[in-house]
């Protein structure tokens, strides 16, 4: 049975939230503050935790910030659950690591699918798997199952290829990440000796081609049919924005096909955070030439830019953080306006 703690000071509402969890099948703790939330977190380490934010002693803020720095609770998913629907309140707790923000008044089915979903993803990106692409394969195959992978399938045609038709050749760009519907796939290199050696098989259910997408590099070998199959083609903007939605999902999908080569994994990490920022840049500067004006800031909020980058709103405001620092963009109460067009131009290139 899953360990959940609830952190709120009014008993009403504590006992409200802890009922509902109970009655969904979990085991509850609850705390009437935030120092006694600290403690009892540290102390029997659940698996999930729901937070108020505004409390005696310490507020929902000071206790993410404790238990992120505790080693026993740093990774356990949190949630905020509070009447301050503020964006600043949002940005703030996302900037330092929350995994979800639950507004009051809130209704029962909204509060455990957000309990089920944080749950989910945590057990699937604490799973082991092997650091080479079965590994990657295999996360690929638990997020897309689990409906935590954005990317939806039935969208894309599927397309029938013949026993020794070649899928892609060795030398060229990237533009599609496929799925073996069914049929087999080898993938191969010719050696300087002229021999064929080959680098992988695939079989049904396999995602093909994702490595060289990911390192932005030109395919190192040649795919062919080898049993005729069935596949479907999904574009290459699709797949990175599906893995780039969530910084905590790319970093791990990053680590198991970087195979520990700590050098190879900071370059990947740069690509997915670079693919990112250009993205944000791009949103930013075709927002604001809509509905900017002069010097203005732009009316629209973080969830609504983050909805039409394709991207997480943590992960949208983190960037935005950046982007602040760096003296791009501005806030004037709570709204963004765009300070240095030229470089956020610049930086698509």
């Amino acid at each position: 049975m899953r360990k959940l703690l609830v952190i709120d000071d009014h008993n009403e509402i504590r006992e409200n939230i802890t009922e509902i969890l109970m009655l969904a099948g979990y085991q509850c703790l609850a705390a009437a503050n935030g120092k006694e939330g600290v403690e009892l977190a540290i102390k029997e380490k659940p698996d999930l935790i729901i937070c108020d934010i505004m409390m005696p002693e310490l507020d929902g803020y000071g206790v993410l910030h404790l238990l992120r720095r505790n080693e026993g609770t740093a990774l356990t998913p949190f949630i905020f659950l509070s009447a301050k629907t503020e964006r600043v309140d949002l940005r703030k707790g996302m900037d330092m690591g929350a995994d979800d923000y639950i507004t009051k008044p809130f209704d029962d089915i909204e509060l455990l699918n957000a309990v089920e979903t944080r749950l989910k993803k945590f057990d699937i990106l604490q799973e082991r798997y092997s650091t080479d692409e079965k590994g990657a394969t295999e996360l690929i195959k638990k997020l897309n199952g689990s409906g935590l992978f954005d990317m939806q399938l039935n969208l894309y045609d599927s397309e029938n290829l013949s026993k020794k038709q070649v899928l892609y050749t060795e030398g060229k760009r990237p533009k599609y990440l496929y799925l073996l519907r069914k049929g087999k796939i080898k993938t191969f290199r010719i050696h300087e000796d002229g021999k064929e050696y080959i680098t992988n098989l695939y079989t049904q259910d396999d995602f093909i081609g994702y490595l060289p997408l990911l390192e932005d590099k030109l395919y190192e070998d040649t795919a062919e049919i080898l049993e005729e199959a069935e596949l479907l083609a999904i574009p290459k903007d699709d797949f990175l924005r599906a893995i780039y939605h969530d910084m905590n999902i790319a970093a791990k999908f990053i680590k198991l096909i970087a195979q520990n080569v700590k050098d190879k994994e900071e370059r990947l990490l740069q690509l997915a955070y670079g693919s990112l920022r250009k993205r944000v840049a791009k949103a930013l500067l075709d927002i604001n030439a809509k509905f900017g004006t002069g010097n203005n800031a732009i009316h629209i909020s973080r969830e609504d830019i983050a909805q039409y980058v394709g991207t997480a709103t943590e992960s949208l405001i983190r960037t935005l953080s950046d982007f602040k620092t760096e003296k791009l963009i501005e806030t004037v109460e709570g709204k963004i306006r765009v300070a240095n067009k030229e470089k956020l131009q610049h930086m698509l290139y």
